[in-house]
């Protein structure tokens, strides 16, 4: 863990983790790892999610039905579990895309 008090950890933005792995696997399916160091890097490592904030938000997606996982093997490598966003997850994100406009501008009248 960092010591920088810039930096925002995935319980301080709890309720946008889902909104975000969710946005990410839009472009494309990737593992957890690779999601995760996306997440980091966008933010210029200002946003980290814990292991286990970002495996149980994968946990409730796929309950949800928003994302669904399957396993690819490489060879001599382990195999990685794979998230691909889904239909639901589509939908869903981009209601949450209109939501987030709509009270970002009533926030800005504000701030």
């Amino acid at each position: 863990m960092s010591n920088n008090k810039n930096v925002i950890f995935g319980d301080t933005l709890r309720g946008y983790t889902e909104k975000i792995i969710l946005s990410i696997l839009s472009n494309e399916d990737l593992y957890g790892y690779r999601i995760n160091k996306i997440i980091e890097t966008k933010t210029n490592h200002s946003l980290v999610f814990n292991e286990a904030t970002l495996y149980t938000t994968f946990q409730r997606l796929e309950k949800f039905g928003y994302i669904t996982s399957y396993w690819v093997k490489n060879d001599n490598l382990p195999k990685k579990k794979y998230y691909a966003i889904t239909k639901e997850g589509v939908s869903f994100l981009a209601n949450c895309k209109l939501e987030w406009k709509r009270t970002k501008e009533l926030i800005d009248l504000f701030l």
